[in-house]
């Protein structure tokens, strides 16, 4: 292995790199959680009823979100392909074909969303909680047209370096979300008070706004020029769409698994007490804001690593592989020491009581642990995604999820069956972090070997 392989230059080339990607990218997902947190605390203001109806209603929208955002993410690494190899007339017909996909999506995903009577009664949701959040969930139907248009752009986008663009249009959406949300929510300028309902319809205007703006954008502006994708018509081409689809359909399902096991343990967390549910709830909340970095960064391997294989560099593209993954561990390493080191005054933002800060102290541990395994698994999935392999990540996710994560944590935290007595919430933790572990060792090993294997068909070498 050659001496250069670790040389400062080198590394620090590639880290300015991925950072210049993938900043934009964070700051973009910030906002989103952003519009989130704006969605609940406005909604509580007006109501606790509509509090929980908003929710209700996001815990039953995340899932569909994850899946459709997912497949159709499936952009960025076909787009970047192309873009390497310079092919520049194929990525507009792609994309093209994307917007297909995207509208398809959407239609079938309204049926599913205004219609989540089943599953509220199944989780037994208060019947005045399960009614108004239906409501919630018709008015943010209507935003997934355009919200399913803006994520196959937005995505397209990346696939060519720009990240700025979709994270300004992603920060303007909040902004305009709050005076939408107050007006709608509130019943201001001649509106009715609609509360939560008024939260779904402010939602669906700002995803809306987005598309609008990012098209506008991509047809005018000079930077696209040469890649606009909606100059012309076209039908829908099987062959294209089965493509897409056969990279974007495992990366929907697999964040549709990983966001709806969470979901499943906090309904099993549910019974075990107030003060449980608010310990596990802090951890899962600053899991998941941590979460927002690596996941951004892993965007930015998926554009890189596309991008150097378009070109026909294999071996750039394993390159970015490895140095990037272990700047995620290391980033990873320095926000677990941060949670570790300050986890008791973490809790403490959250909760004044000394039970649940207590808990969720202990609680944040495990999230640390859990920040080190899914920084590895995060960016070896990111640079498959640029290598257009997902289907096996899908199928690591799955075994990981369902397969251990699942049965484990209900096996610790509510038999006795491993242990003298139940571990209550520690347990489900334990079975996440040992879930992320396997998931992170299979897709590291998936990953070299997919780097090996492509480098040899090329005849390069990794130096």
């Amino acid at each position: 292995m050659s001496s250069t392989l670790f040389s400062l230059p080198r590394v620090a080339k590639e880290m300015r790199e991925l950072w210049a990607l993938s900043l934009p990218i964070i700051i973009a997902q910030l906002a989103a959680a952003g519009m989130t947190f704006v969605d609940v605390s406005m909604s509580g203001q007006y109501s606790s009823l509509d509090l929980a109806a908003v929710a209700i209603g996001s815990s039953f929208w995340t899932p569909v979100y994850m899946l459709v955002r997912g497949v159709l993410m499936a952009m960025t690494p076909i787009t970047a392909q192309l873009y390497g190899a310079g092919e520049l007339d194929q990525i507009a017909a792609k994309t093209r074909q994307g917007a297909w996909i995207a509208l398809l999506l959407s239609f079938v995903c309204v049926w599913v969303v205004i219609n989540p009577g089943v599953l509220f009664d199944a989780m037994g949701v208060e019947p005045r909680i399960a009614a108004l959040s239906e409501q919630y969930l018709i008015a943010l139907s209507w935003s997934l047209p355009g919200m399913c248009l803006y994520q196959l752009m937005a995505s397209y986008c990346e696939g060519l370096s720009d990240t700025r663009t979709p994270m300004i249009i992603s920060v303007f959406a909040v902004l305009l979300n709050i005076p939408a949300n107050y007006i709608l929510i509130y019943g201001k300028f001649g509106f009715p008070a609609l509360g939560a309902v008024g939260c779904g319809y402010a939602t669906a205007l700002c995803f809306w706004v987005m598309a609008v703006l990012l098209g506008l954008y991509l047809r005018f502006g000079a930077r696209h020029k040469r890649t606009q994708p909606f100059t012309r018509f076209e039908w829908p081409n099987k062959g294209d769409i089965g493509a897409h689809l056969k990279v974007g359909v495992p990366v929907g399902m697999a964040l549709f698994v990983e966001v709806s096991i969470f979901s499943v343990i906090a309904l099993m967390v549910g019974d075990m007490g107030v003060s449980v549910v608010a310990g596990h709830q802090v951890a899962l909340n600053l899991a998941s804001l941590v979460y927002i970095i690596p996941v951004s960064l892993a965007a930015g391997i998926t554009i890189m690593v596309g991008q150097s294989l378009g070109r026909g560099h294999a071996n750039k593209a394993a390159y970015t592989s490895l140095i990037s993954i272990l700047a995620i561990i290391l980033l990873s390493g320095i926000l677990a020491t941060f949670i570790v080191m300050f986890s008791e005054s973490i809790a403490g933002i959250y909760s004044q009581d000394a039970a649940v800060i207590a808990l969720a102290a202990e609680l944040l541990m495990f999230a640390a642990l859990f920040q080190l395994v899914d920084g590895v698994q995060l960016g070896s999935v990111g640079a498959l995604r640029g290598y257009k392999d997902t289907r096996a990540a899908m199928i690591y996710m799955m075994i990981a999820c369902w397969l251990v994560a699942l049965p484990l944590g209900y096996t610790l935290a509510l038999t006795s069956h491993l242990t003298a007595e139940p571990m209550g919430p520690h347990g489900f933790w334990i079975g996440l972090v040992t879930a992320l572990t396997i998931a992170a060792i299979l897709t590291s090993v998936r990953l070299w070997n997919t780097c090996r294997r492509t480098m040899q068909n090329c005849g390069q070498t990794l130096c």
